[in-house]
């Protein structure tokens, strides 16, 4: 390790690894993530991971609420609550389908954005930038455990009854649930955009990207 730097000094071969294993990551739908799960030791080191997000002023201004199987059956009732919400002529079987994402994968957590009060100059573009990191930290922990993930939102979480269950205040903001677990069934995912898609030259000459 360079003690002016702090890198190590086999950082080529971390380099192409750390590449392969973002090239591995890939979004597992949660009904394809079964048992087993993280136990405790790899919980901590998915957990630990968000810790390396950049975090302008030390806000930490995100935190992840785990939903633990014997709280599932609650989290179903805001699912299904929400539904009912949305369309009062739900039926049985759409309720149902509402409550069954309550029990699909084996780690369950909810992200939450703390987007204030305390040190206003650091906007709330920051603040969620800062938990996408640390989100994204925590997906490539659980990918390189073998583990499969996924990001989902929905309109329940914008719900009363959900923002109650996770005691949100009205300064937290729920992001999306994350769900982990072993991948019980693979199925291709698609294409990674090219950098010619998403980068250019300031001054250059714009470029046309043709559709797919």
């Amino acid at each position: 390790m360079s003690p002016a730097t702090g890198v190590p000094a086999d950082s080529p071969m971390i380099a192409r690894q750390l590449a392969a294993l973002m090239e591995a990551r890939r979004t597992v739908l949660p009904k394809r993530l079964g048992a087993p799960g993280p136990d405790r030791a790899e919980l901590e080191q998915i957990l630990g991971a968000a810790a390396s997000a950049p975090d302008h002023g030390g806000l930490v201004p995100w935190r992840f609420v785990v939903v633990p199987p014997p709280q599932r059956e609650r989290l179903a009732d805001v699912f299904a609550q929400a539904l009912l919400q949305r369309d009062a002529a739900a039926t049985p079987e759409q309720q149902g389908q509402a409550r069954e994402k309550a029990f699909r994968a084996p780690l369950l957590m909810l992200a939450v954005a703390r987007m204030g009060p305390g040190n206003e100059e650091i906007p709330a573009t920051e603040r969620i930038l800062s938990a996408g990191c640390a989100i994204q930290n925590m997906l490539l922990a659980a990918t390189a455990l073998g583990y499969g993930s996924a990001l989902t939102t929905g309109k329940a979480l914008q719900s009363d009854e959900l923002r109650a269950l996770f005691a949100l205040d009205r300064h937290d903001e729920p992001l999306c649930f994350i769900s982990v677990g072993s991948v019980t069934a693979r199925k291709a995912g698609p294409a990674r955009p090219a950098p010619s898609r998403y980068v250019s030259e300031l001054g250059g000459a714009p470029q046309l990207v043709p559709c797919d």
